[in-house]
């Protein structure tokens, strides 16, 4: 009898595919999505903010408590690289305590019942199999480790280091075993897209990726996330929109829009530079543009938030994710003064919740009649009589998903369609599959 593995990664995309590396090594043991039945479990945990690090703590103790006698509970990722000593001390009964270095160590370190932390930061290569989760169109595909940017928010430098990236001929051998695999949609990520190769000394390593991955064979859809106003440019915005593979899809956190927020954030852009990148993005036809927000760091104005929300109110994100300033030891900003209340925080979030619901609202409006090309996923997880889809230039699991409703064609498997939006139903919309999409 096989034994039992239950995974539980949490943060960010970049966690998913160091997870799908650790099961690579793993995969002689059968996934279960019980813990109590798991002989094996894992927590890849996240410790950018606060909040990550509590759901990772409150995960950890559940584990505990719920797993079977005998079973092995490993904790590793971020939470475990930044809090390595303290969580050997605290909790004790954690028998694997791994960072952000040997994931490709896990099945070692299981079979010796015994943590590595070698102290390094694990780069994803074409050398390691990948057990993909979720998906059978859809990888994701990881460009590079740690970052050269000095935010002043953020903790991610002090335990993932300075910019780390693989090589172009590394990043497009995994590619193509995965299109091998059947692998047909795909997501670039990184801290900094499109610092890409800088660590080499190619400034424009994303513009050499896209023009590379257009000549693939195999490959119908990507998109790339996580651009920094920095390093970013109209070259490399030219560069996606040209691209017969890489959709439309511009995911660059801004975190703010002030210049003096900008400044005391430590960006390395101005606000002339973020506004100029937007509008070109916004100029690419059926471009979509996500951004990133920070409410609440220290020193922020009333009159500063007034004017992030002008600016929110009148270039209208296709989608935006907010933060609240999560005050991290270790970072510039921790030391500031000017700490803002919660209460103050709290409703800063939700005023500008209240500008993003309706403007996202009035988007989905706006996709009813369309014919959009689309990523179909299999069946709705959460509506058994509906397909799930998402449109081809969305992020799986970030950006929404579409229900079908009905289809012009019979009992379509996952893959590439074109798709028609027939109506609004909540925050979803509910479509009519109409053909396959042929690259």
């Amino acid at each position: 009898m096989s034994k039992k593995l239950h995974l539980i990664s949490l943060g960010c995309t970049k966690n998913l595919v160091d997870s799908e590396v650790m099961l690579g090594r793993l995969k002689s043991y059968e996934i279960t999505p019980l813990i109590e039945k798991a002989d094996v479990i894992i927590v890849n945990t996240c410790g950018f903010i606060e909040a990550a690090k509590q759901e990772s703590l409150s995960v950890l103790f559940e584990a505990l408590e719920r797993r079977k006698k005998g079973a092995i509970l490993v904790a590793s990722g971020c939470l475990s690289e930044r809090y390595h000593e303290e969580l050997l001390r605290e909790i004790p009964e954690i028998d694997i305590i791994t960072g952000v270095g040997d994931y490709d160590k896990i099945d070692q370190m299981v079979r010796e019942r015994q943590g590595f932390h070698s102290g390094e930061v694990f780069l994803a290569s074409e050398e390691q199999e990948r057990v993909i989760t979720g998906s059978s169109v859809h990888a994701y595909v990881k460009l590079s480790e740690g970052c050269n940017q000095t935010c002043s928010f953020c903790a991610i430098p002090q335990f993932k280091g300075k910019l780390h990236s693989r090589t172009l001929e590394s990043t497009l051998k995994e590619v193509k075993n995965l299109i091998a695999r059947g692998f047909t949609d795909f997501s670039f990520i990184a801290q900094d897209t499109s610092s890409y190769l800088r660590d080499h000394g190619e400034k424009e390593g994303l513009i050499q990726l896209i023009g590379a991955l257009d000549s693939l064979e195999g490959i119908k859809s990507a998109r790339i996330l996580y651009l920094y106003p920095s390093t970013a440019s109209a070259k490399l915005i030219q560069a996606i929109q040209k691209s017969q593979v890489v959709q439309n899809y511009f995911d660059m956190p801004l975190q703010h829009i002030a210049e003096s927020m900008l400044k005391r954030m430590k960006r390395g852009a101005n606000q002339k530079k973020h506004k100029e990148l937007l509008e070109r993005m916004r100029q690419v036809p059926h471009s979509f543009v996500r951004t990133t927000l920070i409410l609440g760091h220290p020193g922020e104005s009333e009159e500063e938030f007034e004017e992030l929300c002008r600016f929110l109110e009148e270039f209208r994100f296709d989608r935006v994710n907010l933060f609240a300033y999560s005050d991290e030891e270790g970072t510039s900003a921790h030391k500031m003064e000017g700490k803002l209340d919660k209460k103050v925080i709290n409703a800063r979030l939700k005023r500008l919740d209240k500008i993003i619901q309706k403007q996202h609202k009035a988007l989905l409006k706006e996709m009813v009649g369309q014919e959009i090309p689309v990523i179909l996923e299999g069946e709705s997880s959460e509506h058994e009589f509906f397909y799930s889809a998402r449109d081809a230039r969305w992020a799986p699991e970030i950006d929404g998903e579409i229900l079908i409703n009905e289809t012009l064609l019979p009992q379509p498997a996952p893959g590439h369609y074109w798709a028609k939006i027939t109506q609004v139903a909540g925050k979803q919309l509910l479509a009519t599959l109409t053909r396959r999409w042929e690259k």
